[in-house]
């Protein structure tokens, strides 16, 4: 009987060490293997050599198949050498890269030398599918398996979609798979011990702007009360667990549905922190606020986008800037931060945007003042072929200073360009002058040394003042442009920025 395939797992780095939280994606894949195909996991952000001591387990035949998931931006160059280096040592191995970035850009992802297949979307299904497949020695049900995009006499072939499944959350993550998990809880804001953790699956909403859309296509799960209360109990129990970040991209759904959720909160009482819609927000009810409020919800991030109301309708965002302001006030009445992100420079009005948006800042500024703020460049990634998300395409919707279509990569090496890194993070667009360039950055300067985040608990106390009195001038009377001061004096007192280094 042939032997089941040994896999290796692989999260490649994209953050340093201090910053590593759990490799959910790799550790979900764990479980969805247990029992039927033996595997490894490495950690590259723990891991600092991972890209070695792969070649060394495939050079060694320990392995059969290489699984990789891959977010875009930081984490695609590192994806990209592990697997050139891994195809170089052992042609023979089958490379499988799953995640955003082939969800995303399936294409991109085949049109290379070094990746085999994609998985899209939810991958533990498909991933399973696949090893057996390969198990089996021959491509006849390649076609068959939903979700996989692979290539085939010198074709790329997309599968159907695979439909949206919540399985994953009645297995339990094996966080014990990890060489020493307790090394992923981390000092922040929250607490001394914080936990990344994911209890829900998708998001109900289906904003063009957003990468999520394509992974889960308006589809959301959430765990039991019971499944929530054990994964807590562990985490706190097991692990020191003192505080949680939670990664559902929206924790607060339908109140229904989350009020057993918070109940289960308020009897731990971690700190913790969230992804959160305004519109949700405002639909809890004053009961449902007090668990909250007993549940020690610290903050949460509240995506705001902007503050024109036809540009949420037309990225289907599905709120409205009043939406956002009674948001915030409901959450400092209820002692929680509200953390907002704003889309800066859209391409059908850069500029006007981008000045409104710094308007609209200062206002929710002027009256709530610890209203944590995050500024992004709108990027929207290209609609992916076959899909339904309402995406502008490069050649007819989006053009560069110049007027030119903005030409997007078309291989997973054009997408880890530089240029197109920034892009995928949301720092720089094609469409953005190198005047407006300057102007969000001096801006974005300005705000962060006027206003801190309360989250960086690492700069000290009297730097931060320092840059407060520094730059309250400049605030106060919107003269942003060129704060040689302000970069001169963090040089000295470095800020932390939470866009990079989340909590």
């Amino acid at each position: 009987m042939r032997e089941a395939p040994r896999v290796l797992l692989v999260n490649p780095s994209m953050t340093p060490a201090r910053n590593a939280r759990f490799p959910l994606a790799i550790l979900n894949l764990a479980a969805a293997l247990e029992g039927r195909y033996p595997n490894r996991l490495l950690d590259g952000n723990v891991e600092r050599d991972f890209i070695a001591s792969a070649v060394r387990a495939v050079s060694s035949g320990e392995v059969d198949a290489l699984g990789v998931s891959v977010m875009g931006g930081p984490q695609l160059p590192p994806a990209i050498a592990l697997s050139k280096a891994v195809r170089a040592a052992a042609p023979q191995v089958p490379i499988i890269w799953g995640g955003a970035f082939p969800t995303n850009c399936p294409d991109a992802t085949l049109n290379t030398s070094y990746v085999d297949y994609a998985v899209r979307a939810q991958g533990e299904e498909t991933f399973t599918q696949l090893l057996g497949a390969l198990e089996g020695g021959a491509s006849e049900g390649l076609g068959d398996i939903a979700g996989l995009s692979w290539r085939f006499n010198g074709h790329t072939l997309h599968n159907k979609e695979r439909a949206f499944s919540g399985l994953s959350l009645e297995r339990r993550v094996p966080y014990e798979r990890l060489a020493n998990p307790q090394r992923y809880l981390t000092r922040t804001y929250l607490g001394r011990h914080t936990a990344g953790y994911q209890a829900g699956l998708g998001c109900r909403f289906r904003c063009t702007f957003c990468g999520v859309a394509t992974m889960f296509r308006g589809r959301l799960a959430l765990p039991t009360a019971a499944r929530l209360e054990e994964d807590l109990t562990f985490l706190t129990t097991q692990l020191g667990a003192d505080a949680i970040q939670f990664y559902d991209h929206n924790f607060f759904d339908r109140e229904v549905d989350m009020v057993p959720l918070l109940e289960v909160l308020a009897r731990f009482q971690l700190p913790w922190w969230c992804f959160a819609r305004a519109d949700a927000l405002l639909n809890l009810s004053e009961p449902s606020w007090e668990l909250v409020r007993r549940s020690g919800l610290r903050m949460a991030y509240i995506g705001a986008e902007s503050p024109s109301d036809w540009l949420l309708h037309d990225v289907r965002k599905g709120t409205s800037s009043d939406q956002t302001l009674a948001a915030v006030e409901l959450c400092h009445r209820h002692g929680v931060v509200p953390e907002l992100s704003f889309m800066l420079a859209p391409p059908q009005d850069p500029e006007g945007e981008t000045e409104r948006t710094f308007e609209f800042i200062r206002h929710i500024k002027a009256r709530y003042p610890h209203t944590e703020i995050m500024l992004y460049v709108y990027t929207p990634l290209p609609a992916r072929p076959g899909t339904n998300a309402r995406r502008p395409s490069a050649e007819a919707d989006l053009r560069d200073c110049a007027g030119a279509a903005v030409k997007f990569p078309t291989t997973a090496d054009g997408w880890a360009l530089p240029e197109w890194r920034a892009y995928w993070c949301h720092t720089d667009s094609p469409w953005i002058s190198e005047r407006l360039r300057v102007r969000i950055r001096d801006f974005t300067t300005v705000l962060g040394c006027r206003y801190p985040t309360v989250t960086d608990i690492r700069s000290p106390q009297w730097g931060k003042l320092a840059l407060r009195a520094l730059a309250s001038w400049r605030y106060r009377f919107r003269h942003y442009r060129r704060p040689w001061e302000l970069d001169l004096s963090k040089k000295f007192i470095r800020l932390r920025d939470p866009r990079v280094s989340s909590l």
